[in-house]
């Protein structure tokens, strides 16, 4: 018998243990809670998803959890540092990245422009060095030209685009640029929200694997947001599942699968079978 998922805010091991904590988070808009008391703890080198019905409240966590969003109660620590009231852009530069639900690239820029703008907040050249291109703006351009060419489009297989617009490329592609860009930001956690949201099966296999190889081959930990439950099931060595904003069940992609709660949030009444199929990732058409 499976070990039963935990509930609610989980209790904290030391930060050694873990990377990043969200502790009893509680948002609310106009006296209406997005988020209720969430909390759970993602490990180093881990995969960890968060799912949930539609409105559960995820992008709202992972507004939170990035600095887009303010909560009314508790903490982000992202390496035991309390990172609650820190900025958006600094959490960036602590080593806190993200992708949108909606691309968020600048579309008239090309794709290795917007690749480089990723390392905006790591550059430590001053305003007099940047504009005379002297010295220290110099090396850092080259090891920067470096590392985004020789390395992350070289990982996600996108130099045959490198200096394509980026509203001229698929959607697929956009998203894999979007992901490159927030590789170039040198993050300690990526976090990825839907990162295969829109894909066909093909572009959501090559998304799969990018997700493992950054984690196998960088030593990235990744938190993920993402609705297609084969994926989630497959990659992910933690599970978080919200419904009306709070933490209903957290544990190993089986244990949740086998949960009570987590079957009547996404399915209600309905039939317990189907959804069990497709949390594993599986049609009714393919099951025998």
């Amino acid at each position: 018998m499976p070990d039963e998922p935990s509930r609610g805010a989980s209790p904290h091991p030391s930060p050694a243990a873990t990377v990043l904590q969200v502790e009893a988070l509680t948002l609310a808009f106009g006296g209406v809670k997005a988020l209720t008391n969430v909390g759970f703890d993602v490990a180093p080198g881990s995969i960890t998803a968060v799912i949930g019905p539609n409105g559960a409240g995820k992008t709202s966590l992972f507004n939170t959890i990035s600095g887009f969003y303010k909560p009314a109660e508790g903490r982000v620590l992202f390496e035991g540092e309390d990172i609650t009231r820190v900025p958006a852009p600094k959490r960036a530069a602590l080593g806190l990245a993200r992708s949108f639900q909606n691309i968020a690239l600048f579309r008239g820029m090309t794709v290795l422009d917007n690749i480089k703008l990723g390392r905006h907040a790591h550059l430590k050249t001053n305003v007099f060095d940047a504009l005379f291109y002297l010295g220290r703006a110099r090396r850092e351009e080259a090891e920067l030209r470096r590392d985004v060419e020789e390395r992350i489009i070289d990982f996600l297989e996108i130099d045959h685009i490198r200096h394509a617009s980026v509203a001229a490329l698929p959607y697929g592609l956009q998203k894999r640029v979007e992901m490159a860009r927030a590789l170039a930001m040198q993050p300690k956690v990526l976090m990825l929200d839907e990162p295969v949201a829109g894909m066909n099966r093909e572009e959501t296999e090559d998304m799969a694997r990018f997700i493992l190889d950054v984690r196998r081959e960088w030593g990235i930990t990744v938190l993920m947001v993402e609705h297609d439950m084969g994926m989630v099931m497959d990659l992910s060595d933690h599970v978080v599942v919200l419904n009306f904003g709070q933490v209903i069940a957290e544990g190993t992609p089986s244990q949740v699968q086998a949960d009570p709660e987590v079957i009547r949030a996404y399915l209600g009444a309905g039939d317990v079978g189907e959804l069990r199929r497709r949390l594993r990732g599986e049609t009714a058409a393919g099951v025998a």
